[in-house]
């Protein structure tokens, strides 16, 4: 990892592999915004980086373009080679080539096309939850592998055209990617890029009102279009940033059940929902750090020289509960009127996620379908939680509840 060297006064310096960041990353790294904006996070075994802990820095870096993300921070074990020139997503371009991908795309990823989506969302939601009651054992139901989990694969599929005999499979294809495990997540790869490309020959052939038709069609001002390899990379950049709502919505049950008066709320008055995801996202959301960037040149940052070469990231879970930011930033609270200073759950800058209108749609959907259909729904888990040892991402292991 780029950025090694002496510790610099004033800085503190977080461990990530210690125990403490571990369990309670908030409280942790809450101290260290306290006590600087700028931290040097501590990687076992692989050095060190920068990671910056107020939310108004932590926008200014991620916007800035002297810090750009580096292709070969992404790890590609074991994938065929015949693969390979389909992974790098538009997560891994930066400048002219970034924007040239995004104009192109945006416009079949706006809160409009999102909302036209809403229905058939909706309907797959309804049909997972059949899934999770009928697989219930005494009322009680692990909602991660019969709702959550499958949810944003079943809504991928329904948007490029998986026709209904390939989605279970599919689906198992989410849980690995989701997972990242090694000779499995290579095995499933070839999988995906052939679906991907037998999806896009269907559209082609016979549009529909999907996304892929829609991808297809767009065209910019110059005549440019995607070509059929990029719309590949695009379905495969769909999987991989698509399992971003599973985390989201097991968090924010997790949350909900553990506040029962912003439960209570929420179920009071359902109007509620889209401010509340967005509070979940703020307060609960799965992404802790992000992807890191590395400086183009010498750069001041937080009263700091971050030299050419070294990487610095945005620590969210530290930004997100900044007080500068958020009033009483600890506390849950899905009344919170959502102003100017919008949280990280989806970076910011060029790199803001592509599918944030869909990751909304899809959380507001799936929650308020969950507590319409189970009024009595709660927690049964154990008192210690079943919480990922992940430094990267909060995410649970296990959603049992009863139903």
């Amino acid at each position: 990892m780029n950025g090694d060297g002496p510790a610099v006064s004033g800085v503190p310096e977080v461990d990530l592999g210690d125990a403490e960041v571990i369990r309670d990353p908030f409280t942790v790294y809450g101290r260290t915004r306290e006590t600087a904006a700028l931290a040097r996070l501590l990687i076992p075994g692989m050095g060190s980086l920068w990671g910056v802990t107020r939310m108004a820095d932590a926008r200014a870096m991620l916007a800035d373009p002297r810090f750009e993300i580096n292709a070969d921070s992404f790890l590609r074990p074991d994938v065929p080679d015949d693969c390979l020139p389909y992974m790098r997503t538009m997560s891994e371009m930066n400048g002219p080539e970034h924007a040239r991908l995004r104009a192109l795309v945006a416009p079949a990823f706006t809160p409009r096309r999102a909302a036209g989506f809403r229905p058939r969302i909706e309907a797959i939601v309804e049909g997972l939850l059949d899934e999770a009651r009928a697989a219930a054992a005494d009322g009680v139901v692990d909602l991660l592998p019969h709702f959550t989990r499958p949810l944003p694969m079943d809504v991928i599929c329904e948007l490029v055209g998986v026709p209904e005999a390939d989605r279970m499979r599919w689906r198992g294809y989410g849980a690995t990617v989701a997972a990242n495990a090694g000779r499995e997540f290579a095995e499933a790869i070839p999988h995906i890029m052939e679906g991907a490309k037998a999806a896009i020959a269907r559209r082609r052939a016979e549009p529909g009102d999907d996304l892929l038709s829609d991808l297809i069609a767009a065209q910019a001002e110059d005549g440019d279009r995607l070509t059929d390899a990029e719309m590949v990379t695009l379905v495969w950049h769909l999987v991989l940033a698509g399992q971003t709502p599973a985390h989201l919505i097991a968090n924010a049950v997790t949350a909900l059940l553990a506040h029962p008066d912003q439960l209570a709320a929420l179920r009071e008055d359902p109007a509620l929902m889209p401010g509340a995801v967005e509070e979940l996202l703020r307060w609960a959301g799965p992404t802790l750090l992000t992807i890191p960037r590395y400086a183009r040149e010498d750069v001041e940052l937080c009263g700091v020289t971050i030299r050419k070469g070294e990487a610095v990231l945005a620590i969210v879970a530290a930004a997100n509960r900044d007080p500068r930011a958020f009033a009483d930033p600890d506390r849950l609270d899905v009344t919170r009127p959502q102003g100017r200073s919008a949280h990280l759950g989806f970076a910011h800058g060029p790199h803001f996620c592509l599918g944030a209108s869909l990751a909304r749609v899809q959380t507001q959907v799936a929650l308020t379908a969950l507590l319409r259909r189970h009024p009595g729904l709660a927690s049964a888990a154990g008192p210690d939680g079943l919480r990922a040892p992940d430094p990267g991402t909060w995410r649970v292991t296990a959603l049992p509840v009863t139903l």
